[in-house]
């Protein structure tokens, strides 16, 4: 029993997920966009924090030091911004018209967002990786995405119905993302030392932003009825096929970082900041790219069942690459 709460505790913001989730069904009304609380504006002025304290941790000098291994900088960006959106290309058509239309659109959205920064960076730096590549590239990324995410937004989704003012939707993620990430940036001198200090509050400030939106998210979902055609079956399903794209893509851009020659540290950069989907990231755009759509609960789906199964996943490859590196250096050494 101590084992199991020692467990839920480790855990505890998948727990949460599943509470938010939970508890959306039975206090729609309170939690919905433009509800008692107003819960859509309390999150807002939340994202803006989040990604103050990610400009605020990013360091120049380790993004500096990643910038020229333009090889292994074009490879990840192709992976993320190519490979995965060839997925919908190829089997887009198939996801619509075996599941309800929202939630295959919730695969689309999953394809075509940024890698994370934090985990990215964090899992290449237990893999013994190239952690100011990771670093430059996660950054690289999420800074891209606010560009390139909505226009494959457009360019998918767009003849299907859905409408969206790109200009005003890179506008306001830039907003949203950008311009709070370059005052962290600018606020380092000041506040860096503060925020060292309470690393353990810090370090979970987006988390907690990420419940409040997946809350929020889900209350107006149930508080308009999106979920009544939704099946145990598609649940199991969506689960299926985030981690068998997890999986071929971990295995694709292994054998790609081989045949071009990467050392084991740059794969593994690679490998990390290439399958990495941003949960903290991807969940603020859809607010933006979707507006109040009702739908947008089970399109952000896709991406908060791909977020727990490639922690997991990368947590255990990143111990075997941290094995292998050992290896690589005893020998080297001999």
């Amino acid at each position: 029993m101590i084992n199991v709460i020692n467990k839920l505790k480790k855990e505890w913001f998948l727990v949460g997920m599943v509470i938010a989730i939970a508890l959306a069904t039975i206090t729609a009304e309170l939690g919905k966009s433009g509800g008692l609380i107003h819960l859509d504006k309390l999150t807002g002025i939340g994202v803006a924090i989040v990604f103050f304290l990610h400009g605020l941790g990013l360091s120049p000098s380790a993004i500096k030091a990643g910038v020229s291994n333009w090889r292994m900088h074009i490879y990840i960006q192709a992976a993320t911004f190519i490979a995965y959106p060839l997925l919908w290309i190829i089997f887009g058509d198939l996801l619509l018209a075996y599941m309800p239309a929202a939630l295959a659109f919730g695969f689309c959205y999953l394809f075509v967002l940024p890698s994370t920064i934090s985990s990215s960076v964090a899992m290449t730096s237990v893999g013994k990786g190239n952690v100011p590549g990771a670093i430059f590239n996660a950054s690289l990324s999420s800074i891209l995405g606010i560009v390139i995410t909505p226009l494959l937004i457009q360019a998918f989704m767009g003849f299907e119905g859905v409408e969206l003012d790109l200009v005003a939707s890179i506008t306001s993620i830039a907003k949203l993302l950008l311009l709070p990430m370059i005052l962290g940036q600018l606020a380092r001198p000041f506040l860096l030392k503060f925020a060292e200090r309470h690393k353990s509050v810090v370090s979970k400030v987006d988390k907690y932003v990420i419940l409040l939106i997946v809350y929020n998210a889900f209350c107006d979902s149930v508080a308009n009825g999106i979920w009544s055609s939704f099946s145990m079956q598609m649940l199991i399903t969506s689960i299926a096929i985030c981690a068998v794209v997890l999986l071929c893509m971990v295995h694709l851009i292994q054998w790609g970082a081989r045949r071009c020659q990467f050392q084991l540290a740059d794969e593994v950069a690679a490998v990390f900041c290439g399958t990495k989907k941003t949960l903290a990231a991807g969940i603020p755009m859809a607010t933006v790219i979707f507006g109040s759509n009702p739908d947008l609960g089970m399109i952000l789906l896709p991406i908060m069942l791909y977020h727990p199964i490639q922690i997991f996943y990368c947590a255990i490859l990143a111990s075997r690459y941290a094995t292998q590196s050992e290896q690589v250096k005893t020998a080297s050494s001999h």
